[in-house]
């Protein structure tokens, strides 16, 4: 993009990042020359009760391998950790490059991660978690959330637990129909649970109105999941803000 250029000028961008998470790629649009409009589509909740958190907490040094399956993860669990010092023997890992700056930010070092796609396929596909027979390995995300990770490293021999560190919720989407008549030209969607919950959000005609606007979207499986709902032209930008900022210069004809 040239320094003077505005490809985003006069376009209306939903980003539905949960709150606090949405800054970095506001700010692109924004130097792009578009209108970010922040419309979050997961709310991230403390837990009702954080008393099985702590439990598993306290006996965090049985662990031999910790994995934090998203920001929220990281922020969440080392909130309620309360300074508890880590395990010196407990590797750790993370789905993507997102989540493993949140940990270089708080300290931790040598985080196993995948360089490129963000998701857990790509996390299992490295050697570090090829082999783990035997090995004891804490899950930390927010209550639910996919299987997939927690099941495949069952199936190689590891004894899986789970440490649900926040909640998410569906907004309700008060005001998203006022905002649509004013026009929006695209919407940034950040996973397949945000996809789900934006489409009950826009209410009546969902899919005919999302249909009707740029899609972008992170990863495959978001666009696989978007398709079965009717909406089969999402663009995979990526996981990161210039991915995304990029994904939608090129989408609105102001690449390069």
């Amino acid at each position: 993009m040239k320094p003077d250029s505005k490809p985003l000028s006069g376009r209306r961008i939903v980003v539905t990042r949960p709150a606090g998470q949405a800054g970095g790629l506001a700010q692109r649009i924004r130097e792009a020359g578009g209108e970010p409009l922040l419309v979050p589509a997961i709310e991230i909740r403390p837990l009702a009760d954080p008393a099985p958190f702590q439990a598993l907490a306290r006996r965090l040094d049985a662990f031999d391998l910790a994995i934090f399956v998203s920001r929220n993860a990281v922020r969440s669990a080392l909130g309620l950790l309360a300074g508890r010092p880590w395990p010196a023997r407990l590797k750790v890992a993370t789905v993507g490059q997102g989540s493993r700056e949140e940990l270089d930010h708080f300290g931790f070092s040598d985080v196993i991660a995948p360089a490129a796609q963000s998701d857990s396929e790509a996390l299992l596909a490295l050697p570090e978690l090829r082999e783990v027979r035997g090995r004891r390995v804490v899950i930390f995300r927010g209550d639910g959330g996919r299987e997939l990770l927690g099941e495949e490293l069952a199936k190689r021999g590891a004894f899986v637990e789970y440490a649900a560190c926040y909640r998410r919720v569906r907004p309700s989407g008060d005001g998203l129909a006022a905002l649509w008549r004013r026009g929006v030209d695209a919407v940034a969607i950040s996973s397949a649970e945000g996809l789900e919950n934006f489409l009950a959000m826009l209410g009546d005609g969902a899919a005919e109105k999302l249909a009707a606007v740029a899609l972008v979207v992170p990863h495959e499986r978001v666009a696989h999941e978007a398709a079965r709902r009717g909406l089969p032209r999402a663009v995979v930008a990526g996981p990161r803000d210039a991915d995304v900022a990029s994904a939608l210069v090129a989408y609105f004809g102001g690449a390069g």
